[in-house]
């Protein structure tokens, strides 16, 4: 039997006061984290032409992005460094003048209220790209966690609020707690990349970052896109080893995937709306064929949804300025 007349789900429809009054899903930008490219050798921001809008930023300049930010109201910037110089093993990434190190200094010097988050993994620092040391043409886990431990210190030495291991190496999370624990840092969190596929989503950010693999690819480590009960077993073990907060990378085309995190786990959850997912909606913008505006928001808002409660988005200092009253 119809409900209608009687019920009329259009009645809490009608304008926006009644909208925002019944609305479900809330986005602010208390929730957003915004990524930074830092790099040595460039003295001026340098445009990532696949990225429109976004840049590699100097040491010297991370004064004007970080007023925007923190004017912006957004508490959080994820930073990437790309050093001059790499090698075989990455020793540039916990080195105690790495570009990073610089840049938490920098950071935290002038916006000491910014949360500053590091990205833990050597790919932007090795020779090769990929994300740990390289024996015989395979990555090497176990000696990988050594030195992504040590990176992880130098970054908490320099005054990092958040690590974020991203490298997709078994027992990292662990490896790094450890170290983190040894020297001092107990209270600092761990934003794990726990779920983190073998994307092709991620073409521009190896422009951004320099960090395209040199031979092969990285599926041996990252994750089969056609898994989704895998992705639950990297959460448990994350959680098992220390994290304090998990994160699912891709994000758009993966929202089941933060769906069945969120119902199974209790932990704070981040959803990473990469590069590619930024530079598709960019690149339909400029062509007309979109409104940039509602449909950023439309995915920020489904990201939301299926269970996010952060969102790392390159996407955040516009959706801070539509957000504003």
């Amino acid at each position: 039997m119809s409900l209608f007349p009687s019920v009329r789900l259009r009645r809490t429809r009608q304008n926006e006061k009644l909208r925002a009054l019944v609305r479900e899903t809330r986005l602010s930008v208390e929730q957003l984290i915004y990524p930074l490219f830092v790099a040595e050798g460039i003295k001026e921001p340098l445009p990532i032409e696949s990225m429109p809008g976004v840049n590699q930023w100097p040491v010297e300049a991370l004064d004007t992005v970080a007023e925007q930010v923190v004017q912006a109201g957004i508490p959080a910037v994820l930073l990437f460094g790309i050093p001059a110089h790499k090698d075989e093993v990455g020793s540039e990434a916990y080195a105690e003048q790495g570009i990073i190190q610089q840049a938490i200094r920098r950071l935290k010097a002038i916006q000491p209220e910014l949360l500053v988050i590091t990205d833990v993994c050597l790919c932007e620092y090795t020779s090769h790209g990929h994300c740990g040391v390289v024996k015989n043409g395979t990555v090497q886990n176990d000696e990988s966690l050594v030195l992504l431990a040590r990176m992880a210190v130098s970054h908490a030495e320099a005054g990092a609020d958040i690590v974020a291991p991203s490298d997709m190496m078994d027992g990292r999370v662990e490896a790094l707690r450890h170290a983190l624990d040894e020297h001092g840092f107990s209270g600092l969190p761990i934003m794990a990349y726990s779920v983190k596929y073998a994307s092709g989503f991620y073409g521009p950010f190896r422009e951004a970052a320099e960090s395209a693999p040199q031979f092969g690819d990285r599926r041996s480590y990252q994750m089969d896109p056609a898994n989704v009960r895998e992705a639950l077993r990297e959460v448990e073990l994350d959680v098992a080893e220390g994290a304090d907060m998990i994160m699912v990378k891709p994000a758009l085309a993966y929202m089941d995937v933060i769906r069945r995190v969120r119902e199974n786990y209790d932990l704070p959850l981040v959803a990473y709306n990469v590069s590619g997912e930024y530079s598709m909606v960019k690149a339909a913008a400029q062509n007309g064929w979109i409104d940039e505006k509602q449909i950023v928001m439309e995915i920020m808002t489904g990201l939301r949804r299926a269970g996010a409660d952060m969102i790392i988005t390159y996407h955040a200092l516009d959706i801070a300025r539509w957000l504003r009253p």
